[in-house]
C-alpha cells in the first residue's frame, strides 16, 4: 500500500504542486487526491471506517477553510504600516477569534470522528495533516528554486551571447 501511496505522490506532485493555488481546479484535484492518499494510508482506515471519515473530514475541512478565509482575506488588504492602531487592533483580535472558532471547530469534529475511527487514528490524522502540508511547502520551496536556477542559467546565456 505504502508503495503505491508514493507512486501516486510522486506523479501527482510534480504538477500539481507547482501550480498557482486557486487557478488550477485539475492541479488542486490532484493535491486532494494526494492528501485524501496520504491520510487514508496513514490512518489505516478500513473500507468501512473510510467510507464514513471521509464525508465528515471533508465537512470539517471546508468549514476551517471557510473560517480562515475571511481572516486571510483581510490580512492581505492590511498594511500593518499604513494602518491605524484601531485597524491593527481590528485584526489582531479578529485573528484571535478565528483561532477560537477554529478550536470549537477541532473539538466538535474531533468528537464526531471519534464515532468513526480510535484515539490513535485521531493523533495519526493531526500528524498526517502537518506532514502533508510540510511536504507541500517544500515542493512549493523546490519549485520556487528550479524557477530560479532556471532564470538564473537563462540570464547567463543572453549575457554570453550579448559578450560574443
Amino acid at each position: 500500500m505504502k508503495k503505491y501511496i508514493f507512486i501516486l505522490l510522486a506523479f501527482t506532485f510534480p504538477n500539481a504542486v507547482y501550480s498557482q493555488p486557486g487557478g488550477n481546479p485539475e492541479a488542486q484535484q490532484k493535491i486532494e487526491a494526494a492528501r485524501i492518499a496520504l491520510i487514508t494510508e496513514r490512518l489505516g482506515l478500513t473500507p468501512d471506517q473510510a467510507e464514513k471519515f471521509w464525508p465528515v473530514y471533508k465537512e470539517f475541512s471546508d468549514k476551517r477553510q471557510e473560517t480562515r478565509q475571511g481572516f486571510m482575506e483581510q490580512r492581505r488588504k492590511h498594511n500593518p504600516q499604513t494602518a491605524s492602531e484601531e485597524e491593527n487592533r481590528r485584526l489582531v483580535q479578529l485573528g484571535l477569534e478565528v483561532k477560537e472558532r477554529e478550536l470549537n471547530l477541532e473539538k466538535e469534529y474531533s468528537e464526531r470522528l471519534l464515532r468513526v475511527i480510535d484515539n490513535r487514528q485521531l493523533i495519526s490524522l493531526r500528524q498526517a495533516e502537518d506532514d502533508f502540508r510540510q511536504m507541500i511547502l517544500r515542493r512549493i520551496e523546490q519549485q520556487r528554486n528550479r524557477r530560479e536556477q532556471f532564470r538564473d542559467r537563462n540570464q547567463d546565456q543572453i549575457e554570453r551571447r550579448r559578450n560574443n
